[in-house]
């Protein structure tokens, strides 16, 4: 009888352990890695709103929208959510329309193929809440979501401010949060912080990484939209805050030259090519 119990005991064993081999557990990590996520594209036909200034009058461009996956020692962290995942199914506009946007690789799949689920991410944050950040964010209900307070009460105000989808977020009522209103060390050894730069939103913020051999990396949201933005000094018409706007471009100078940051401007494809490739990553 004993014998017989042990081999239905290693038979069992034996089933489950393959059934694990089918999907794998994420590696652990002893440094912090940065992996870059393509989350979609927008088209635009014409961007004169994206300067006050006139710099884009009579131009169209597209723009990439990336999501960002940071693996630390203690936990996993996604830096914006991104398109939702749901124009990966839908038609492509048609060129006459004034906004196209697309996805063309989930970031469910992309996930799937670092071996991770929503489950293992412990920390989800947002650059703003404009709607193609926070596109995929009701996926993640078993993470922590670190919200910034003014940016939150600005984005349920009413009428629903330009941009903002709140029903991409509404998850936020119902999982666990950490609020903050100023800069704030994700995991408490200066390695991940994200810092208060208001003026594209109230309560926009940039991330700033400390890689061991990539140095401090610095994933900016929307605080620029193209490279020239960033030495120009551009603003958007639809910036909430000019002067705060101003402001925040001064501390990510002062910042970037001082720690000699690679600063990434999320929604240029140039700087978005310039990181490597998915899988690979920056350590």
């Amino acid at each position: 009888m004993l014998t017989h119990r042990l081999l239905r005991v290693l038979l069992l064993a034996g089933v489950l352990g393959s059934v694990a081999g089918l999907a794998p557990a994420a590696e652990a990590v002893s440094e912090l890695r940065l992996y870059t996520l393509d989350c979609g594209s927008i088209d635009f036909k014409d961007l004169s709103a994206f300067s006050d200034t006139g710099e884009y009058d009579g131009k169209s461009g597209s723009i990439v929208v990336s999501c960002y996956v940071i693996r630390h020692p203690k936990g996993t962290l996604l830096w914006d959510t991104g398109l939702a995942d749901a124009l990966a199914t839908q038609p492509v506009p048609s060129g006459d329309t004034p906004v196209r946007m697309g996805v063309k690789r989930t970031l469910a799949a992309q996930l799937t193929a670092l071996a991770l689920k929503p489950a293992d991410i412990k920390f989800v944050a947002f650059s703003h809440l404009h709607g193609d950040h926070t596109g995929n964010a009701n996926t993640f209900t078993s993470s922590t979501w670190i919200i910034n307070r003014t940016e939150l009460a600005w984005a349920e105000g009413k009428p629903t401010p330009f941009a903002v989808s709140p029903e991409t977020f509404s998850a936020y009522q119902r999982v666990k949060t950490q609020m903050i209103d100023s800069d704030y060390d994700v995991f408490g050894d200066g390695t991940v912080r994200i810092l208060q730069t208001p003026g594209h939103t109230p309560g926009h913020q940039v991330l700033m990484l400390r890689l061991k051999q990539a140095g401090v990396v610095l994933l900016t949201g929307d605080l620029y939209h193209m490279r020239a933005d960033r030495t120009d000094h551009r603003v958007p018409l639809f910036n909430v805050d000019r002067a705060h706007t101003l402001a925040s471009f001064d501390r990510i100078d002062r910042i970037a030259r001082n720690t000699h940051a690679r600063v990434i401007v999320q929604h240029d494809p140039e700087d978005f090519r310039s990181l490597p490739k998915f899988p690979a990553y920056l350590n």
